[in-house]
């Protein structure tokens, strides 16, 4: 019940708890993988699941997201973004929870379980056990989201070193989109968009192509966005 001295309204009718859970892609240079943790408590205590708690009253949706991925995985600054909102009445045994999900993009590091959490591990996209709640839906559209957004915006370099070669760039891509392109059709498409910068290192002492660095040219890219950016292969 609200304290009516306390508060200027109070609502009599019943409300839902709000959570977050974040689905965290890391890139291996071969395999896009997730981010799990193992849960420390019921309910599925022992099971597989995303990053997420409930939102404090003083935070929102986006903090609560940040807090949460630091607190039970220790990952901090990683860029993050709003996909869907899982509103099922019966997802979760508890009570009636609505969840705000986001994906995050990281590159890979070792991470361990924090607060609630037992473990923390990464997982490829084929190996991921079956997870706790309704999470297993959470990552299929994670996922969809992720594709479809790669095609508008270079979210992938989110993925890579600072400096990377264009077959690690592809590689990215194939896993990402599940599908294979040709080397030198990619190669091509990349170099007219010129969003890649070409730096003076190189990944080893060898004289071929794919061993020169690049990084990221963001103005290039937004420059692009202006005129109505699509990245199509």
């Amino acid at each position: 019940m609200c304290n009516t001295e306390e508060l200027k309204y109070c609502y009599k009718y019943p409300h839902p708890s709000v959570t977050t859970d974040c689905v965290i892609f890391g890139f291996d240079g071969n395999k896009l993988r997730v981010l799990l943790v193992k849960r420390g408590i019921e309910p599925y205590k022992g099971r597989w699941a995303f990053p997420g708690g409930f939102i404090k009253m003083d935070e929102s949706a986006e903090d609560g997201a940040l807090r949460e991925l630091q607190e039970e995985t220790g990952l901090t600054g990683a860029f993050i973004r709003q996909f869907h909102t899982f509103s099922d009445p019966n997802r979760d045994p508890r009570e009636r929870v609505i969840t705000i999900a986001y994906y995050a993009l990281v590159r890979m590091k070792e991470v361990k379980g924090g607060d609630d959490a037992d473990e923390a591990q990464w997982f490829a996209l084929d190996e991921v056990p079956q997870l706790a709640f309704d999470h297993d839906r959470i990552l299929r559209m994670a996922v969809r989201a992720l594709r479809q957004n790669i095609h508008f915006e270079p979210i992938g370099f989110e993925l890579l070193p600072q400096e990377f070669t264009t077959k690690e760039l592809q590689n990215l891509y194939e896993a990402i989109l599940d599908v294979h392109f040709d080397r030198r059709n990619f190669y091509n498409k990349m170099k007219r968009l010129e969003m890649l910068e070409p730096t003076d290192n190189t990944a080893n002492p060898s004289a071929k192509k794919e061993a020169f660095l690049f990084r990221f040219n963001k103005a290039k890219y937004e420059e692009l966005k202006q005129k109505g950016f699509r990245l199509e292969f």
